[in-house]
């Protein structure tokens, strides 16, 4: 009992911390999530007088810890929300779009980091695309912060927030597939091959089966309530439920989660009876929750870079910074030339807003102790995030304005 007041403490004062970070962002109106990496790699590099901060550290960076908060309890509110937010009607009109950087681009960036990083870099195979698999990922939340406080038209932001939805569960079904069956694919040739593609597909359509299947059941459970508390534990069991039945039947909880929060947020506002307080209540609740995951996930991200050696590492970085950034222009280019309704300007903002987050980072401490290239993996996975959020994040609405790309600007190109 002792131990756990002890632990409940220490997450509570990085919790303050967060919130006091999140409140000067907001009033200099900067990106809190960038704000809070940067502090959190202040904490992580810096020696702190306070030692029950350095024990919130040690305590909380542990992989299995840092794992299981970011993956089990913070992916599926974050994604559930994220459903909850996006009307399904604006993802159908830029569905040529999404689905084509979703699915296309993805593999692609996949295929050109995973051969990029082996013939350059030199990792082994499977090493470089289990890498391959966490850089496939983007992480849009500070991303699209940064787009409604520049005014940039709502159909950027919707192809930009529903890639990131559906590319995450298909990036966290390549690392499965990459850390754990690609070396026996490999060696199993064509008809590896076969094996591979077949629980690409059994990991993804098995995923997006279940979430439809608990959407639906859930949904219909809303035609008979209007009462916003018991609607609320209703989409907790939905986004909760469907990641963990999903992952013990071997197929993937993140599309669970997705299509199951489409299913319910759409199909169940339309056939069910909630009024507009209850939505405005839910969509309030969920605000807060996700915000308290947000602020605990990147101050960690930042936390984290205490477990990580750099030195005598920085050109190797900078190479994979760079692998990266031309794989996200293959695939982002590539993936989108059939679309014709965005312009080479909302292209590059496309391209330059594609950043890498917590996910690439907690996937990456899941990877089991004794997994060879463990190391190589999480090193360049920081760098490379790093650069993202700081960097890249810093740079986005200079970029905006740029292009031409805000305000009035943007609503006259759509």
């Amino acid at each position: 009992m002792h131990h756990f007041n002890e632990v409940f403490i220490q997450i509570l004062i990085l919790l303050a911390i967060s919130v006091t970070v999140i409140g000067i962002a907001k009033k200099f109106k900067a990106p809190y999530t960038i704000a809070l990496v940067l502090v959190g790699l202040f904490l992580g590099i810096i020696n702190t007088p306070f030692h029950i901060v350095d024990e919130a550290e040690a305590f909380i960076t542990q992989s299995e810890v840092f794992q299981a908060i970011i993956i089990s309890l913070f992916l599926p509110i974050l994604l559930g929300d994220a459903t909850l937010k996006l009307p399904f009607h604006h993802l159908y009109e830029q569905k040529k779009a999404v689905f084509g950087m979703a699915l296309g681009g993805t593999l692609l960036s996949f295929v050109v980091i995973g051969f990029a990083t082996h013939y350059i870099i030199g990792l082994p195979i499977a090493v470089a695309f289990t890498f391959a698999a966490l850089m496939s990922a983007t992480d849009p939340i500070s991303v699209l912060s940064i787009f409604k406080s520049a005014g940039v038209s709502q159909k950027l932001s919707t192809v930009m927030e529903g890639e990131s939805l559906f590319n995450d569960g298909i990036a966290v079904v390549l690392f499965k597939i990459s850390s754990i069956y690609l070396l026996t694919y490999i060696e199993l040739g064509w008809e590896g091959l076969g094996s591979g593609i077949f629980m690409f597909l059994k990991f993804s359509i098995g995923g997006a089966l279940i979430g439809i299947v608990l959407g639906f059941i859930l949904a219909q459970v809303t035609r008979f309530f209007d009462d916003y508390p018991f609607e609320i534990i209703i989409s907790a069991l939905l986004f909760f439920g469907s990641y963990f039945i999903a992952e013990h039947l071997g197929v993937s909880g993140v599309i669970a989660v997705v299509t199951g929060g489409f299913m319910f947020g759409d199909y169940g506002a339309k056939i069910g009876s909630m009024s507009a307080e209850t939505k405005v209540n839910i969509n309030t609740f969920w605000d807060v929750i996700t915000l308290l995951a947000n602020s605990i996930i990147f101050l960690l991200v930042g936390l984290e870079i205490r477990n990580i050696a750099f030195e005598g590492k920085w050109m190797l970085i900078l190479f994979a910074i760079v692998i990266v950034l031309a794989g996200r222009v293959v695939a982002l280019y590539t993936s989108t030339l059939h679309v014709k309704n965005i312009n080479q300007k909302e292209r590059a903002l496309l391209n330059w807003g594609g950043l890498k987050g917590s996910l690439s980072i907690a996937l990456a401490l899941s990877l089991p102790v004794d997994f060879e290239g463990r190391d190589d993996v999480l090193l360049l996975t920081f760098g490379v995030v790093l650069f993202s959020l700081i960097i890249q994040g810093l740079t986005i609405k200079p970029l905006i304005k740029k292009l031409g790309l805000s305000g009035l600007t943007s609503s006259k190109q759509d």
